[in-house]
């Protein structure tokens, strides 16, 4: 005091010539965090007495709690016709007890934090690690997929048999929505690689897809479609429109049985309406369980992004996806944040018999549009008694709800600690989550490019390149006798030169023809490749129509595969290499990409059926040909062109051949040196690709070679439909 009277301090007045200075004891700071001086955090304020230190740490040894199946029927038509209720829009929370005890509700309503308050705090959490995929949801959908033991990406039906067929080269199909930038899909990617083909709708805009940041994955695997209008949708999921067209695109895509799984990450910024997030996401939760009934196949499963579920409408819904599927899980992954909300609906083995209540969510849907921005709302899809009646779902449910607040209340008490008292939290086993999940310990980078050729000899390694420079033997009078074996042939219809073609991913595509002494050059097509892909191809002119109104596009026709995305299967068999190109071309076609141009795989006959091919033939006027009809071959796409010959491939490796029993009745593998025989395919048999390309043989069909009837012309020179016929005949058992 006697130092502050020197300084001309007087009590009751304040310091300064004028004692114009502040005249009160100056507090103690409450500033929170290190984002700016004065900055008040909404959420901190108040006294927390939670005691969050005995937080257990995350680990990624998680535990699966599966609610016990349901055992009612599945609701009819005229059951659920009686179930929406209708009423005054709620947009309170605290009063939802229904599913969760008094005390928790609010105790997590009264500290729920801020997304603001994450730019400053996040990165000193140390909650981020060497991310594979382009964004951190990528880490909850490993982190799922690795707890439920695989089943997205490796998934079974409910008595444990795989849902994907292998020997018959099938698809995992599965949806993406609600679901940019695309981290969930790029894991899947990533985990099945070619093996996968994934349609995704989304809102269109800053959220969208960015399929140019798949480093981990190739995004030519991945077709977007936002609803009515294709790519020029909107992606909006609420639009019953938008429901219906990637519904109906999915369907005609997926042989009409749809996906194998679904997944859904909706969400949008509530910020300032925290405690409301479950009521101002209602209807986006519902359409993504809409799209899950709309789409999933038989058998097939679903995962969803929910957020609090305390509402009965909210909980209503989880209850028709536990009437739907054979088992439903509510799981929040240890990658999620704990001190959010978020949670997933994880179902698993979509039942027969569920139309009714698709058709029930889409008509809700449509009834909530309907009351959007009015003070009525759908306030209930399933009765509460119903719910309640159920007492294993509803014990479910009331568990579930209690455990998360739990965990939550403590989760938001201990980033109050932190803010306020700068206590430091580390996650150390966050960098073991890749571990457990199997996801490699690397950052994310972008692919390295590389010049075609230098690519070309690293995917060839093991190959002579002059295999590739060789051509088909001619197929002649001298020559005929080199198809003796008719059952060791296979033969294709040709329509130009063949070319080997080499995908570094995208539009970035080139093609060879074989010579070294030439380059490889930029493919001039419109078209999508994987990376590390290399193909035997044609560029044919597919025709459709005649005359004036005919249209031409130039289409990729694969006559071989060497490496599939990387997949070397050049020593596989021409059949399997074949399946195998049938299966890629699923994945990699782009329906919804008129613009594109095609890419097909060529139609394989066994020799002995060559007939078959000569029924596809006919004369047909070809626009610019001056109205003289042309030998024209039509496709299984219902699309011709005009062909230039016959490529016919050996597929038994010498001094392997192939023959038939009379006495079994089937045929059977003989080796010409050792004279062993048997039904099961010898591993040395089988002719891997550089075989079948230097032996091959090529019929050409220029003047003079009559192959259908209405050809007058014939050179006696050359081999005629008839000759070859003949030959095949004689030689066959």
């Amino acid at each position: 005091i006697q130092n502050s009277a020197k300084m001309g301090f007087r009590e009751g007045e304040g310091l300064g010539k004028y004692g114009q200075g502040r005249k009160d004891i100056v507090e103690a700071s409450n500033q929170k965090g290190r984002r700016g001086f004065g900055l008040t955090l909404k959420g901190f304020d108040g006294e927390l007495n939670i005691d969050w230190q005995d937080e257990p740490e995350p680990s990624a040894y998680e535990e699966v709690d599966w609610c016990l199946e349901c055992t009612t029927e599945i609701p009819d038509a005229q059951e659920l016709k009686e179930w929406m209720t209708v009423g005054k829009r709620k947009m309170v929370i605290e009063d939802e007890t229904e599913f969760c005890n008094e005390e928790l509700l609010l105790n997590v309503l009264r500290c729920k934090v801020s997304p603001l308050s994450w730019r400053g705090i996040e990165p000193r959490l140390k909650l981020t690690g060497p991310y594979l995929c382009v964004h951190r949801a990528a880490m909850k959908m490993a982190n799922m997929d690795h707890v439920f033991d695989y089943m997205f990406t490796n998934p079974k039906d409910f008595q444990g048999r795989p849902l994907i067929k292998e020997r018959d080269a099938e698809l995992l199909y599965f949806a993406d929505v609600c679901a940019g930038p695309g981290g969930f899909s790029e894991y899947v990617l990533w985990r099945r690689k070619w093996h996968a083909k994934g349609f995704g709708m989304t809102l269109k805009g800053p959220n969208d897809f960015k399929l140019e940041d798949f480093y981990s994955a190739s995004s030519e695997l991945f077709e977007p479609y936002y609803g009515e209008g294709g790519i020029d949708g909107d992606g909006d999921i609420t639009r019953p429109e938008n429901i219906t067209a990637f519904r109906n695109f999915v369907l005609d895509n997926t042989d009409h049985k749809g996906v194998h799984f679904l997944m859904a990450d909706g969400g949008f910024s509530v910020e300032g309406q925290e405690n409301l997030q479950e009521i101002l996401s209602k209807q986006l939760m519902l359409c993504q369980f809409l799209m899950a009934l709309s789409i999933v196949r038989t058998g097939g499963h679903f995962v969803c992004k929910t957020f609090d579920l305390f509402t009965p409408f909210s909980v209503g819904l989880v209850y028709l996806l536990y009437c739907c599927f054979e088992r439903v899980c509510i799981f929040k992954p240890v990658t999620s944040r704990p001190a959010n909300s978020e949670r997933y609906v994880v179902c698993k083995g979509l039942k027969l018999g569920i139309d009714d209540v698709r058709e029930y969510l889409f008509m809700v849907n449509i009834r909530l549009n309907q009351l959007r921005n009015s003070d009525v709302d759908v306030n209930l899809v399933v009765p509460l008694n119903v719910i309640k009646d159920d007492q294993d779902f509803y014990d479910y449910i009331v568990q579930s709800n209690e455990n998360h607040c739990k965990i939550q209340i403590k989760a938001l008490a201990k980033i109050r600690a932190f803010v306020c008292v700068n206590v430091q939290m580390n996650n150390p086993y966050y960098q073991l989550f890749g571990f457990f999940f199997q996801i490699p310990d690397q950052a994310r980078v972008a692919p390295s490019s590389s010049d075609p050729k230098s690519k070309f000899f690293e995917l060839i390694q093991g190959t002579d390149i002059d295999t590739f420079s060789y051509k088909p033997t001619p197929l002649n009078s001298s020559t005929l006798e080199k198809i003796r074996q008719v059952f060791d042939y296979r033969c294709m219809v040709s329509g130009s030169e063949q070319k080997f073609l080499l995908g570094l991913g995208k539009s970035q595509i080139y093609t060879w023809d074989g010579r070294q002494s030439d380059r490889w050059t930029k493919l001039d097509l419109k078209t999508e490749l994987p990376r590390d892909t290399l193909l035997s191809v044609e560029i044919v002119h597919e025709l459709k129509g005649e005359g004036k109104a005919q249209r031409k596009i130039s289409a990729i026709h694969i006559l071989d595969v060497l490496v599939l995305n990387g997949n070397d299967v050049r020593n596989q068999h021409f059949n399997q290499r074949i399946q195998l190109a049938e299966k890629f071309v699923k994945a990699v076609s782009k329906p919804s990409r008129p613009d594109m141009n095609p890419i097909r795989v060529k139609e394989v006959y066994r020799l002995e059926e060559m007939e078959k091919i000569f029924v596809r033939l006919e004369m047909k006027v070809i626009k610019g040909s001056g109205g003289i009809p042309r030998l024209s071959y039509t496709g299984r796409d219902d699309r011709h062109f005009v062909p230039t010959g016959l490529y016919i491939v050996r597929t038994v490796n010498d001094p392997w051949t192939m023959a038939y029993s009379k006495n079994f009745k089937r045929k059977f593998f003989f080796n010409k040196m050792t004279n062993e025989s048997t039904f099961d395919l010898p591993s040395e048999s089988i002719a891997p690709f550089h075989v079948c390309h230097y032996s091959r043989l090529f019929w050409e069909w220029g003047d003079g070679v009559k192959v259908h009837d209405s050809q007058k012309r014939q050179d006696p020179e050359k081999l005629s439909k008839e000759d070859v016929l003949s030959f095949i005949q004689a030689h066959y058992p």
